[in-house]
């Protein structure tokens, strides 16, 4: 539970913060064990409009939760302890009230005398990766935490580059898209019907094109209200099964993969992020089985997600990752699973999955390039004929009265 409370600390300043405890009495030692003189302590329940839960917990951006990494990893190879750390890195967040509470109940948790792992495992302010959880249990043990802290910073920091990338090359496409369908919707539901009672006070046979313009224009004219009501339900229908229903989203997540270049980016781009992850884990001392299920959890499609846990399962019993996944019903990259069968072979497991990954993430690069280079002229095309049509369609009439 999180309280809130108000006092007076050992310097007479008044303070005002957030303790994360199991209880009311746990909150008053806390406060008395940081020289705190309460005046006023109560649960906090939670906005209702952060996210409408009153218990949603924090998650942390990639380029913040990076951040975060690099800075610990610094501190410790220069010799402080990881308490110490913590605590010098908790006042870069003052204006971050979420990431200061979370910081704060880490390093109570670490005061408590529990490891950097179980403090991360036990707070409930903000919901963590679980392969960067798992990463700083092996890594504590090992002695590399520091290490393994830097290299988790460079994923979550180039995971943060990509996705930014992509929303980037991806905005003017999606832009056009938008604006020119509010364009040819607003020419048929409002201009065209202008139009048309003119051709109708003329009382001629009309061309075919200017029927099928003027009967799109009535019924956009008509249902405007109610298509644009559809399709926002439709919508928040689509986002709401995505998120609640698990076979939905598979099925989604199947056809992605099975649509041309789209369905070969989306595998790449995922077989790209296990790899990175899974050398990680590996180097880090975790078990290979374990390896394999936790890099699988990071994964955003249900079908690899799925096709991998199958795989580890039948590592355990014993067989190679690559015949596991060559067996499978889904159908894995084969340059893929020959690097990795050439890895198990050669044990070099490790330095095969960081290229692999290398590769996948500069391929994607240029296939998206490429992508978007003939989206453009595509969609200026598409966009400049639709409203070409129509504008033909209107002017074939005024044609056929001049010749006339």
């Amino acid at each position: 539970m999180i309280f809130k409370y108000q006092g007076i600390d050992a310097s007479g300043k008044k303070v005002s913060s957030k303790l994360e405890a199991n209880s009311l009495q746990e909150v008053k030692n806390k406060l008395k064990s940081y020289n705190i003189l309460y005046e006023s302590i109560q649960e906090d329940s939670g906005a209702f409009f952060e996210g409408f839960s009153f218990v949603r917990k924090y998650k942390i951006p990639s380029k913040e939760l990076s951040s975060l990494s690099r800075e610990l990893s610094m501190y410790i190879r220069s010799g402080i302890s990881i308490v110490s750390a913590l605590k010098i890195v908790k006042t870069h967040y003052e204006n971050n009230k979420k990431m200061k509470l979370f910081l704060s109940t880490v390093s109570t948790h670490l005061d408590e005398g529990k490891n950097f792992y179980t403090a991360l495992e036990s707070q409930t302010i903000a919901v963590l990766p679980e392969f960067y959880k798992e990463s700083i249990k092996v890594s504590e043990n090992s002695g590399i935490l520091d290490e393994v802290l830097f290299e988790l910073s460079r994923f979550l920091k180039e995971q943060d580059k990509i996705n930014k990338e992509i929303k980037a090359a991806f905005a003017y496409p999606v832009f056009m898209i938008v604006v020119s369908l509010a364009m040819i919707s607003f020419m048929l539901a409002f201009v065209v019907p202008q139009i048309t009672g003119i051709f109708v006070s003329l009382n001629q046979e009309l061309p075919v094109p200017t029927k099928v313009v003027i009967a799109l224009g009535d019924f956009f004219n008509a249902n405007f209200v109610n298509i644009m009501a559809v399709i926002f339900i439709l919508s928040g229908i689509f986002i709401l099964l995505m998120k609640k229903s698990y076979r939905f989203a598979y099925i989604v997540h199947l056809l992605v993969l099975k649509f041309p270049l789209f369905g070969e980016i989306s595998q790449k781009s995922e077989l790209a992020r296990f790899s990175y992850i899974a050398s990680l884990l590996v180097r880090s001392g975790v078990p290979f089985v374990q390896t394999v299920n936790l890099s699988s959890n990071i994964l955003n499609n249900n079908v690899l997600k799925e096709t991998f846990g199958a795989a580890a399962k039948q590592v355990v019993e014993g067989k190679l990752l690559s015949n596991a996944l060559n067996s499978s019903n889904t159908k894995i990259d084969h340059a893929f699973i020959q690097a990795i069968a050439l890895g198990e072979e050669t044990s070099q497991l490790q330095s095969v999955l960081t290229n692999i990954s290398e590769l996948y993430f500069e391929e994607n690069k240029d296939k998206i390039g490429m992508l978007l280079t003939l989206l453009e002229p595509v969609l200026m095309l598409f966009v400049g004929g639709t409203i070409g049509f129509i504008v033909a369609a209107m002017l074939l009439p005024i044609f056929s009265m001049s010749i006339n």
